[in-house]
């Protein structure tokens, strides 16, 4: 798995994967753009179902700039993650400079209401050279 998804984080019984992929067709360094989709899967290895209720992200471009994102869910879902169980999904991330990183926090629930946070992994975001 450390090779599809190389970067990895587990808090309690949820690990957080990431995979991440510079798109050159998104990006126009010309223009000072830089464009990277990473994915991510959510694995449940508890004993209870979870939900995921929103995110927090510290995006950090390559001049030490730090963009806070927070929101409800992610990509449009609050999915509802059962035990054994994972949810992927993909999503982008634009900067003005050719590498930054990103990390951050999702809140979740579990079946018997005790909300939690999850670490999501610092991962790079590095454009080619």
């Amino acid at each position: 798995m450390a090779v599809l998804f190389p970067h990895e984080a587990m808090t309690r019984d949820i690990t957080v994967r990431v995979a991440v992929s510079y798109l050159a067709e998104q990006s126009s360094p010309a223009s000072g753009r830089w464009f990277w989709s990473y994915h991510i899967r959510v694995e449940n290895n508890g004993e209870r179902s979870v939900q995921l209720l929103s995110r927090h992200w510290q995006i950090t471009d390559g001049r030490g700039v730090l963009h806070e994102v927070r929101g409800e869910g992610v990509v449009g879902e609050m999915p509802l993650i059962a035990p054994g169980g994972s949810f992927d999904y993909v999503s982008g991330c634009p900067l003005a400079t050719p590498t930054g990183s990103m990390v951050g926090s999702y809140r979740m629930v579990d079946e018997g209401g005790d909300a939690f946070e999850v670490a999501i992994p610092k991962f790079p975001l590095i454009g080619p050279a």
